[in-house]
């Protein structure tokens, strides 16, 4: 692997990862609220609430087709520069949002608004990298994800909260408002770093050659797919098995935002710790790797611990202080995205940008994918609580990409690169 270039050492790197997370709240926000703006928003643009659901869909087709496409024609950008740029058209795409007249437009705009979102997370991430030492990766890009976690506890209740007080239109407005502080932030503190003269986009599609770059992306859409299968149903199970009255919704989805959060920042820990001693042995002769980093062994068990908080998700519905803590716990498989992240940093090579937003192409074909399955389960009469299931099966198929890409390693005699 090609080390990621080191960016200027008098920049403390707390002030830059703030700076970086503050833009993965604005991104959070706007795409968490919109899911819980789409009543108010079809009411205003006097359509249904599914066809409302398309300017969600619209989205995450932008973060589909911009992530790739941004990260190879930038290839010669700075990360800086690209970091300001992608903020900039993401802020005005989202004020646009806010000035939608029609439901055409609207589709246009947020389509827009997605397609700066996977590079941003990729370029921040391997910015993030780049300022600290190989073994505290995950742990910097955590902490640029918590921002996006966080806006599930905070910026999407306070969007929801505009929303309903003073028009939908503000949840938009006010996370364009967010994009220009990111814009600011990034402009006082991202250190100036010099543009790769060998980048080029042949460079960056060199990523899609090697096999463990598909597998890693392979893991988070199948893997991370039971995550939404079930949080997509959460809020209708609340109500239509477990009867809890409306109020108690966003309190249970805030439960999820925060074990999202803890998950996050411990799967970011964990990862960056040396395996113990006594798996090493265990782990070297499953992947002939003489690496130390935990990070895959983590993976592994991340996707287990997610598959058996889908099961218990079945058996939670009934009572409200058994979904609390089942939810919370699913939250905390979240974790799996920075580990993901960090794993494509060791297997891509020099493509590294392309790599890197690729990931939140593969978490947005989960978004689509576990939700899709999950409804073909509702709507077969096998009620919302089947959306734990769909989601275990997901997950242990992500658990099953894991096992290839541990083997597909064995086969050619290396593991994971050492870090």
């Amino acid at each position: 692997m090609s080390p990621l270039p080191k960016v200027h050492p008098k920049v403390h790197p707390g002030v830059v990862l703030f700076a970086l997370a503050v833009g993965s709240f604005a991104i959070g926000t706007t795409e968490f609220a919109a899911m819980s703006l789409l009543p108010y928003f079809s009411r205003g643009l006097n359509i249904s609430e599914p066809v409302a659901g398309h300017v969600i869909s619209a989205y995450a087709l932008g973060v589909v087709v911009g992530a790739p496409t941004i990260a190879i024609l930038a290839a010669k950008l700075s990360r800086r520069t690209l970091l300001i740029g992608l903020m900039i058209v993401f802020g005005i795409a989202n004020g646009l949002s806010a000035l939608a007249p029609d439901y055409h437009t609207m589709l246009l705009f947020r389509f827009l608004s997605g397609l700066p979102h996977g590079a941003y997370f990729g370029v921040a991430a391997l910015v993030g990298a780049s300022l600290v030492a190989n073994h505290k990766r995950a742990q910097a890009v955590s902490l640029i994800m918590i921002g996006l976690t966080v806006a599930t506890v905070i910026g999407v209740p306070a969007a929801n909260a505009l929303g309903q007080a003073i028009g939908w239109r503000w949840g938009f407005g006010i996370v364009a408002g967010l994009a220009a502080l990111t814009v600011l932030l990034i402009a006082l503190y991202a250190p100036q770093d010099v543009p790769d003269t060998d980048a080029s986009p042949l460079r960056e599609l060199g990523a899609l050659k090697k096999s463990q770059v598909w597998l890693t992306l392979g893991i988070g859409a199948i893997g991370f797919g039971g995550m939404f299968a079930v949080y997509t149903y959460v809020a209708s199970t609340l109500l239509e098995v477990t009867h809890v009255a409306p109020a108690m919704v966003p309190v249970v989805l805030c439960i999820f935002g925060i074990g999202m959060t803890a998950g996050t920042l411990f799967c970011g820990w964990a990862a960056d710790k040396p395996l113990p001693a006594s798996i090493q042995p265990m782990w070297t002769a499953l992947s002939l790797s003489s690496q130390h980093s935990a990070l895959m062994p983590m993976v592994a068990a991340c996707l287990l611990w997610s598959a058996l908080c889908m099961v218990l998700f079945v058996f939670a519905t009934p009572w409200l202080w058994a979904m609390c803590v089942v939810v919370f716990m699913i939250g905390c498989g979240g974790g799996l995205g920075i580990m993901l992240q960090t794993r494509l940093m060791d297997v891509a090579g020099e493509a590294q940008t392309l790599a890197a937003a690729l990931n939140h192409s593969a978490f947005n074909t989960a978004n689509a994918l576990g939700p899709y399955l999950a409804g073909m389960a509702v709507a077969a009469g096998y009620g919302f609580p089947s959306a734990g299931w769909v989601g275990c099966a997901l997950t242990l198929g992500g658990l099953l990409m894991w096992v290839v890409s541990v083997l597909n390693d064995r086969r050619k005699g290396y593991g994971a690169v050492e870090v």
